[in-house]
């Protein structure tokens, strides 16, 4: 079986093209394959497949072979796939992903892919829907009491729930431990991913993220564009900020008139290689 490992500012991925290709099993294959010392090592398997509502659909399997339903930087790896390829020369794609539809925007140079922008939809904040298991309309600079000590949390769903902290240093914290408190916390009944920020200023965010079913990432999309929904609503950065992480950064943009957040970074090819089944 083919595949070819992506990733997005160091975020990454083994693609599979299931209009040539089958998995029977991508949970798990997934285990198996993101492994980085028995199989080829990943934070997660993307499965490119025929769409319902569109021509093209992603999904998304965690390395523990657990499902997310939106990732961007999957997202920018597939729109990168599938014009590099030449299975589209479309700039403007639609993706069907576990979280809906959404846009993709190609940028070229050279005929390759510079820049991929995701429309990733209206921010969800209304707590059963996101899902955070509290009463109300938000959850706001809620304090939360984790491993003795209280925290500031505010939850946004992009297409995934997200659990946003404001810290001085997000260097200092013991992700592997705090990380894993937060993801399995009682309050979040599917589980949430963690994002751990600090505001440099009004147009820059330093953030470093635990993924739900990964674990720490080198960059994570959709805790980006969290992040920036959460600092706009506790009044600490304007609408339009750069996203820095270990592996690179994001432009992000919350837009005030349609209420969409866009996220726009690289995607990039490591390599194409072939599976061999036991």
């Amino acid at each position: 079986m083919r595949f070819t490992k992506m990733h997005g500012n160091g975020n990454d991925f083994l693609l599979i093209d299931c209009f040539e290709s089958y998995v029977s099993d991508p949970a798990g294959f997934a285990v198996r394959a993101c492994q980085p010392h028995t199989g080829v090592g990943a934070d997660g398997l993307v499965l490119l497949e025929p769409g319902e509502s569109a021509p093209y659909a992603m999904r998304v399997f965690n390395k523990d072979g657990s499902e997310a339903e939106m990732c961007g930087n999957a997202a920018r790896c597939v729109g990168k796939y599938l014009y590099e390829r030449g299975i589209t020369c479309d700039k403007e794609i639609t993706l069907e992903t576990g979280a809906g539809l959404t846009n993709l925007q190609i940028e070229t140079e050279g005929g390759r892919v510079t820049r991929v922008t995701v429309d990733m939809g209206t921010p969800v904040l209304e707590p059963r829907l996101i899902p955070v298991d509290m009463a109300g309309q938000t959850v706001l600079n809620h304090r939360m009491q984790v491993l003795g000590q209280m925290w500031f949390v505010t939850c946004v769903s992009v297409g995934n729930p997200h659990c946003v902290i404001f810290v001085r240093d997000p260097e200092v914290i013991d992700l592997p431990v705090v990380g894993p408190a937060f993801e399995h916390h009682p309050l979040f009944p599917k589980h949430t991913n963690v994002e751990f920020v600090h505001v440099a200023d009004r147009s820059t965010l330093q953030m470093r993220v635990w993924e739900r079913g990964a674990g720490e990432t080198l960059s994570c999309g959709t805790g980006a564009c969290a992040a920036l929904v959460a600092a706009v609503l506790c009044g600490h950065c304007d609408r339009t900020v750069r996203a820095e992480m270990a592996g690179g950064e994001f432009s992000l943009h919350w837009n005030a008139d349609d209420n969409h957040v866009y996220l726009t970074g690289p995607a990039a090819f490591v390599f194409d290689g072939e599976w061999a089944e036991e």
